[in-house]
This record gives C-alpha cells, structure tokens and sequence, in this order.
C-alpha cells in the first residue's frame, strides 16, 4: 500500500463525491491516510459516505454544496478552512449530462450541463488557487472526459463542456506549474456510473473501467516522486470506446 510521508495529512476536496468516480476517488485518498472533504448535492448520502470512512479510522466532512453556485461554493471553502484549514488536493470530479443529440437538446440541458462541467470547475479551482500559490504547493485533479477530444453522437454540449474545461486547465497549468501547483486532467473513457443508463451498463459491464480504476490512476499520480508529476493521462477500456 502507498504510504505519506511523515507527518504530512493531505486534505482532499472531491467534488461529486456522492457515487461513482467521486465517491470511488475519496475512498482511495481516505485508504492512504487523507483527510477527505466529500461534497455534493445528496446531503444524506454524503454522510453516509463519510461515515464509513470514518468507521474505519478515517477522517470524513461531509458537506452539500452546489458547485454551480458561487455562493455555495464559497460558504463550502469558508466551513473547510475553518475545520481543517485549507485544501491540499482539489478533485473537480462533479459532472452531468444528458445523452441527446443538439437539435432534441434543450436550452435548460445547455445551461445545467456547462454551468456543472466548466462553471463548477472554475468557481472550485478559485477557490483553493489563492491559499495553494501562498503555500506554493497544491495538486488540482480534473476529471474530464474523452469526449473533451472524441467526437460521440449526441454529445455535443457535453463535449463541449468537457473540451472547454480541458482547455481551461491546460491553459492554468501553464500559469501555475512554476509556482508549485500540479494541475493534472484525467480523461477517462467508458465507466461505469450512473451517467449510463441500466441496459447500456448490463450490455458492456465486461468492457467499461470501473470508478476503483479512476481512482487508483488519479492516487497513483499524486504518489509519483516529487520530482515529476503527469500532466495528462487518458483513460479507456482495452477495446477502445463503446
């Protein structure tokens, strides 16, 4: 098992954290000693999420927040600085979308789907960037999609949200990667989450990654050597997209 170094209690922000990647990315981080901040909308769940992990001797907040919101996400950094202090790790994992092509796609889908992929991303990322440039160390986690560089039928808007939200962390990472902020985007293919509908998950349960496999890559990549880090790293079942 991967282990921290001395003395050093990472604390994990991942967004999402309900089920699936996120969920599966907070327990992994929790396995390894962090101090793990579950957020999302299912108050309820997220508790219950938290309490396993602190039933195994971990640390777990549970904390509902709405990344879409400014306010929200601002009264949610304001609650984990004052319990624990700051974020040391940031997991932008929080995604929606709605499998229909742009003409059935409606104005209300466009907004729900970019306002959580890219407009979650960016007031979350503002959130911790200011207290990561003082201590001049932070690792931001983008899970994307390879939609974000794959062209799917009746995607459109969601690929846009994720093309826009990998250009925007590229672009950050070009600012900060000489002021010690690691900015790492995860493109994962076909997983199996609730995103898929139950046909869809029972046709290709063999074939799609599973959230366990996100989340060992992402776990991986925090534990590299200090003296590297992955910008990139895309993510697909052996056989290639469904």
């Amino acid at each position: 098992m991967i282990e921290l170094e001395k003395n050093y209690v990472p604390v994990v922000w991942v967004t999402g954290a309900t089920k699936g990647i996120g969920l599966a990315i907070a327990n992994a981080f929790a396995v390894i000693g962090c101090k793990i901040i579950l957020s999302g909308r299912n108050k309820s769940q997220l508790e219950i999420n938290a309490g396993k992990i602190i039933d195994q001797g971990g640390y777990a907040l549970p904390l509902a927040c709405d990344i879409t919101s400014e306010i929200s996400v601002r009264s949610a950094m304001a609650t984990i600085t004052k319990k624990v202090g700051g974020v040391d790790i940031l997991v932008n994992n929080a995604g929606v979308t709605v499998f229909e092509s742009f003409e059935k796609t409606t104005v209300k889908e466009f907004d729900q789907i970019v306002d959580t992929n890219l407009r979650g991303y960016f007031l979350c990322t503002k959130a911790v960037l200011t207290s990561m440039l003082k201590q001049k160390k932070g690792y931001i986690f983008n899970i994307h999609s390879v939609a974000a560089i794959t062209t799917f039928n009746n995607s459109s808007v969601y690929s846009a949200s994720k093309a826009g939200a990998l250009a925007l962390s590229k672009c950050l990472r070009a600012e900060v990667r000489k002021k010690g902020i690691r900015v790492i985007d995860i493109l994962p293919g076909a997983v199996e989450t609730d995103m898929w509908d139950k046909p869809t998950r029972r046709k290709f349960h063999a074939k799609m990654i599973q959230p366990e496999d996100v989340a060992d890559a992402v776990v991986s990549i925090f534990c590299q050597p200090q003296r590297m880090t992955t910008d990139e790293i895309v993510l697909r079942p052996v056989e290639g997209d469904l």
